[in-house]
């Protein structure tokens, strides 16, 4: 005997709940940076949806903007910095980094012609730095600044100011130094405006810098999305590794980049940008023991700047088992 009207009326309500929970797009945050290309190359090139995924993308100023969409539930996962993801893991956001994005892109740059040439010449003078509590201020305050016996706000007084503002702030003479990332750092170095005090690749060879992390209840109610998630941004890194040049192309033109003239009356093309930028930016996936390593003792320096009371297990908020599950080799 056929199924009753009932039951075959139940079953298709179940049926387009379902679907409907499943057409729904992830909600991406990305900060706005070109290490996080990788967000917009995987929806350029399509690598979202040949993974069968459906993606709204939105960009954020730095990691404090966007962890604040997250704990607003707004998004659904990101690419963000390490640090705010533990921040606000110690304050109750129990966010999840499944991937890493890069390695490197800080660089702590002083004008061109500026007499100041090691970062002890820095004592008395004014850097532009971003947020106060985002991860770039704790790389500068605790990789760069205290090895150099130099403390924040004591010896060296930190502006904060967005990246952009940076460059004519630096001209004008209105700070000393800026501790940036890219293509901020390519942009003033290609136009002879300025030249590089400190690579933190220097001091931290390989650091690891953005990640991807999904929340919890992301991971709990959309396992498969998030695994299509990973293969579609490990698409993605292979792509910015394996074609540069069409890449650099991509890159530039979705960060809007524009032709750089150089001291001498030069044009660059926007591509020569990326390619500068690729000096201090390396992508990759996988999630090493050494990135776990640089996660605790980024964890050590927002303690010790009074940026968090508590710092997690590195297990609590690192879990490597989704690359896994993508099939991505530890």
């Amino acid at each position: 005997m056929g199924k009753s009207f009932l039951a075959v009326l139940i079953s298709g309500v179940l049926f387009q709940a379902a679907y409907a929970a499943d057409s729904q797009p992830l909600r991406i945050g990305w900060v706005y940076a070109l290490a996080n290309a990788p967000a917009l190359i995987a929806e350029k090139e399509g690598f979202y949806k040949q993974e069968g995924l459906n993606v709204e993308l939105k960009s954020f100023g730095d990691g404090p903007v966007i962890s604040q969409a997250l704990a607003a539930h707004e998004l659904d996962a990101a690419y963000i910095g390490a640090t705010p993801v533990f921040q606000w893991f110690s304050r109750g956001l129990k966010g999840q980094i499944i991937a890493k994005v890069n390695s490197g892109q800080a660089a702590l740059i002083v004008p061109a012609k500026s007499g100041i040439s090691t970062l002890a010449d820095l004592k008395g003078k004014r850097i532009a730095g971003v947020k106060k509590g985002s991860g770039m201020d704790v790389l500068l305050r605790g990789v760069v600044l205290q090895p150099a016996g130099l403390i924040a706000d004591k010896d060296v007084q930190v502006l904060s100011m967005p990246p952009g503002n940076m460059p004519a702030a630096l001209q004008q003479g209105v700070v000393d130094a800026a501790f940036t990332w890219e293509p901020f750092i390519s942009e003033a170095l290609l136009r002879g405006d300025a030249k590089v005090l400190l690579d933190v690749n220097k001091v931290q060879p390989g650091y690891p810098w953005y990640v991807l992390m999904a929340l919890p209840e992301t991971l709990k109610d959309r396992p498969d999305d998030a695994v299509k998630l990973i293969r579609a941004h490990q698409k993605a890194v292979d792509f910015i590794n394996q074609h540069p040049a069409e890449a650099d192309r991509i890159m530039a033109e979705a960060f809007k980049l524009q032709s750089i003239k150089t001291a001498d009356g030069k044009i660059l093309a926007p591509e020569a940008l990326v390619e500068e930028a690729r000096k201090r930016i390396q992508w990759s996936v996988s999630l090493t023991q050494k990135d776990g390593a640089f996660f605790e003792q980024l964890m050590k320096d927002s303690q010790s700047v009074g940026y968090m009371q508590k710092a997690p297990g590195l297990n609590e908020f690192v879990d490597t088992q989704w690359l896994k599950k993508a099939g991505i080799p530890q």
